[in-house]
């Protein structure tokens, strides 16, 4: 039986309590704040576990380690994975106005605050910490606008074992006048299609409503915008799988993140469910 390895990282107050709660009811066996130096050792010894619980572990590393530590994760992934061990990392991220906030709220002490270091000067250092595994980590998410049930959505989505070896697609709408998401691969501008904001009747509806479909189904562009999207990662999909790429996350944006996004978002994720793919749609201005 095949070693199954995640490491969850991040900057606190980001979820990664919450990414293990949920690695932890897929069935994985889940270490919390584990000390690096054990983490070679654990990786190692799970190649010769006889537990099946055990073949599937997440352990989640923060910036309390020694810095000379975390340095040292990238090497430890690459040795795993040339063993065969089929490793992840995960990292999860949010504003440092966003963390903030959250640490006010909870009245929680972050970890590395200290009578000489302020909350924001504490989550600056955090990330400059943390940046060997960000560089290496091959799912990013940012929980900015991620409320605790769509964090949990995007980690069952990801490690959901119905099809181990396929690429999870997340589509993302966004409106470009709230910003552009981070955790991305590919970002996809459709402002450039009508806008049915500036139909009355249309302007309180959403894509996913049946007049503003049929609006823009009247303009041949968005059927060809469609069909083009459609080609064009219908057949550069299957070589970031060849790649070795788990996930594939593809943000479209138009202004408001309402109506001309959420339409192709819809119609993208028809069309590749329709092919049988793992793919997964979030609405970020509608939720």
């Amino acid at each position: 039986m095949g070693v199954r390895l995640i490491i969850v990282s991040g900057l606190s107050g980001s979820g990664k309590s919450v990414a293990l709660h949920t690695l932890e009811d897929l069935g994985f066996y889940c270490i919390d704040n584990l000390p690096l130096f054990l983490l070679r050792e654990l990786a190692h010894g799970l190649e010769d576990a006889t537990s099946p619980q055990m073949t599937r572990t997440a352990v989640g590393i923060d910036a309390r380690n020694q810095p000379e530590r975390l340095g040292e994760v990238p090497e430890l992934v690459t040795d795993l994975r040339g063993r065969g061990v089929e490793c992840h990392v995960m990292y999860l991220e949010a504003s440092p106005a966003s963390l903030i906030k959250r640490f006010s709220e909870t009245r929680r002490k972050h970890p590395l605050t200290a009578e000489n270091r302020s909350l924001e000067e504490a989550i600056k250092l955090e990330r400059t910490l943390l940046a060997p595994i960000l560089d290496i980590a091959d799912l990013r998410i940012d929980t900015t606008h991620t409320n605790v049930h769509q964090l949990r959505d995007r980690v069952l989505g990801h490690f959901q074992e119905s099809s181990p070896r396929q690429v999870s697609l997340l589509i993302q709408t966004f409106g470009f006048k709230q910003g552009v998401p981070r955790d991305v691969d590919f970002v996809i501008d459709v402002r450039c299609l009508p806008n049915p904001h500036w139909q009355p009747h249309l302007r309180p509806q959403t894509g996913r409503d049946a007049e503003v479909a049929r609006f823009l189904e009247e303009s041949p562009e968005v059927a060809e915008m469609v069909q083009d999207l459609s080609g064009f990662f219908e057949r550069w999909v299957p070589r970031f799988e060849a790649d070795g790429r788990s996930y594939l996350t593809i943000a479209i944006g138009c202004t408001g993140g309402q109506h001309r996004s959420v339409y192709v978002g819809e119609r993208l994720r028809d069309h590749f469910a329709a092919l049988g793919r793992k793919v997964m749609l979030r609405h970020r201005e509608l939720s």
